[in-house]
């Protein structure tokens, strides 16, 4: 079975556009620097290019191949859905693929690039349809009351460790995980290690990119790094013949029995598919979940709606996704000469679409700033990506938004964001890898009797 890994497309350093460019270029961020979006997403930077380049070019660095930006909803969509003109598979959904030769360590990187995500049809169909069963509403309905179970005891141990907490840490990085392992079928035991290894895969690209920046911030990270990275690779391996040797009635049996072309998935598929789901499933929940208890800070006129009518928690779910957009960006390659929005583009030339620029186009979403549950079109942003590629994993991070705010709400509804947080170093995914919160509201006391569950 050929690997995608053995035939992506390398950047060649590639420093101005084939074709001569349509709009001006900007600096003053640079986009393909994790550290960069450690303040959150560039919103006026998005703004400006929306209405002077939303097609822009941007020179590559240290190498690598530029890009073009686009940053207008409708272009996003219209290009998600050619999605044989623009592919995920020719130069894979990464901004850069380096040379070969930086490729560490030795897994990691065909693990990144041998998963669904990086596929184009027919093999993405092929692929996903075996998977869809643990992802469509009728297993939803089987999870949920095991996840709304664990949230309450979340919350148990929230309030007796508050009023003053980490939201991220206590409670936007437990649930996902939970939720992900039990979907999965990973024994309690190994759960602790998918933890750790989530947040080594979380800081890989700032590492790589910059190994002095993250032992300022994480001194052991680099001692650990490598060996965290080779335990994870070794667990994959064992589990997936296990599960190959002795199927289970869960999602990690359903990959490991995956067929491509009627052959069973060689390892690089297997490691790249697991850790796949672990990956965008706990980051995605995992931010939209911090995201927006922020958010409700910060616009309280609507949590008080939602207090008194709980009833519009899916509404507020849903414009609380379009806002925080936990994931920055996906990146499509052309397969031929093509034109977005009058910029001509070369074949093997990057797109990257900036989901955060287009969910708040003021276009689509009139005053794309305000937190409005009410919009007509709540539903419409690109949150989860567009067309064939649009999130497997949707209904699962909705449901656990919806019932974590069900209950969060009726324990804490005063529950307020103190202003500290910290955003991780990640292009990818918008990362609050901590957000202090009190439970009780500003300055908010312990009350004197606290009814733990």
């Amino acid at each position: 079975m050929k690997l995608i890994s053995d035939e992506i497309l390398i950047d060649s350093g590639q420093q101005a556009p084939t074709f001569n460019a349509a709009y001006p270029m900007f600096d003053g961020f640079n986009f393909g620097d994790p550290a960069a979006w450690t303040k959150g997403h560039p919103f006026d930077v998005y703004k400006k290019m929306r209405e002077q380049a939303p097609v822009m070019w941007s020179p590559g660095e240290k190498g690598l191949s530029g890009i073009w930006s686009l940053t207008r909803y409708e272009d996003i969509k219209q290009t998600e859905l050619a999605h044989s003109v623009f592919s995920s598979q020719r130069g894979s959904i990464n901004m850069a693929v380096p040379n070969r030769k930086q490729w560490r360590p030795e897994k990691l990187m065909p693990a990144a690039l041998n998963s669904l995500i990086n596929m184009d049809e027919p093999l993405h169909r092929e692929m996903r349809m075996q998977q869809s069963d643990f992802f469509f509403p009728a297993y939803v309905a089987t999870i949920r009351d095991r996840v709304a179970t664990h949230i309450d005891g979340l919350l148990d141990e929230m309030e007796r460790k508050g009023p003053v907490v980490d939201f991220a840490k206590m409670f936007s990085e437990e649930l996902p995980l939970f939720t992900l392992c039990e979907m999965l079928g990973v024994d309690e035991r190994d759960r602790p290690a998918i933890k750790v290894w989530m947040h080594h895969l979380e800081l890989a690209a700032q590492f790589l990119a910059n190994p002095w920046q993250t032992f300022f911030s994480e001194p052991m990270f680099p001692l650990r790094f490598n060996r965290v990275v080779t335990d994870m690779f070794a667990y994959g391996e064992r589990v997936m013949a296990d599960r190959r040797a002795n199927p289970r009635e869960d999602l990690l049996t359903i990959i490991a029995q995956s067929k491509l072309n009627g052959e069973l998935l060689p390892q690089e598929f297997l490691d790249g598919s697991w850790l796949l789901i672990i990956f965008a499933g706990n980051d995605t929940s995992r931010n939209s979940l911090s995201g927006t208890i922020r958010l409700m800070n910060e616009f309280p006129e609507q949590r008080a709606m939602v207090l008194e009518d709980p009833a519009l928690i899916p509404q507020m779910s849903e414009e609380a996704l379009r806002m925080v957009s936990p994931v920055i960006h996906m990146r499509r390659t052309a397969t031929e000469d093509a034109e977005i929005n009058g910029q001509k583009i070369a074949k093997d030339e990057k797109v990257v679409l900036w989901y955060g620029a287009a969910n708040r186009d003021p276009d689509v979403f009139p005053n794309p700033d305000m937190f409005d549950m009410h919009r007509p079109n709540v539903e419409k942003h690109l949150a989860f990506g567009h067309g064939v590629h649009k999130c497997l994993g949707s209904r699962i991070a909705k449901m656990q938004l919806r019932l974590a705010f069900e209950r969060i709400f009726e324990r804490f509804p005063n529950i307020t964001w103190t202003g500290k947080q910290t955003i991780s170093p990640n292009a990818l995914v918008h990362a609050i890898s901590s957000l202090q919160v009190n439970l009780y509201g500003p300055n908010g006391k312990r009350p004197a009797q606290v009814q733990v569950r």
